[in-house]
């Protein structure tokens, strides 16, 4: 059976609890992604994930500060899975959550992030990855809260 470890995003790029939202943006135009996740002081504890979405709505639209701490404007403590959970158990919390990434974990420490195109990319899962993204798509016409 295919693991998240398997198909999961290893190299990516992530925030601390110390960077600010212009940080995070800067992060996620270089490396071409919607989501960042963040951690500890460590560097390695997830603690939470900030989205475009989120910098948008926590940030620029109610006209906080470019030094906005990336704290007041994540998602704490984010939908996340173990590094050995099974595609099916990732799909589930993607389509009930309406997640299109879920950041991966070994023991509470970052060490990926899987996406639905991660999924879609693989012959196993790309039907259930479409599957999945019918699901999210769907519940997708909400007008508040916050979603990574």
């Amino acid at each position: 059976m295919t693991k998240i470890k398997d198909l999961m995003t290893a190299d990516l790029q992530y925030c601390t609890v110390l960077d600010n939202v212009y940080e995070a943006a800067v992060k996620m135009k270089d490396a071409n992604v919607g989501a960042i996740p963040v951690v500890d002081e460590d560097g390695e504890t997830l603690v939470g994930i900030v989205t475009d979405r989120d910098l948008v709505l926590r940030g620029i639209a109610i006209k906080k500060p470019n030094s906005q701490k990336i704290t007041d404007a994540m998602t704490e403590k984010p939908v996340s899975v173990e590094e050995d959970a099974s595609v099916d158990e990732v799909l589930h919390l993607m389509a009930s959550h309406q997640l299109r990434r879920i950041p991966v974990t070994k023991n509470k420490k970052l060490t990926g992030i899987v996406t639905l195109g991660d999924l879609s990319l693989s012959e196993q899962t790309n039907e259930r990855a479409g599957s999945a993204l019918s699901d999210i798509s769907e519940g997708d016409n909400r007008e508040e809260g916050f979603f990574h």
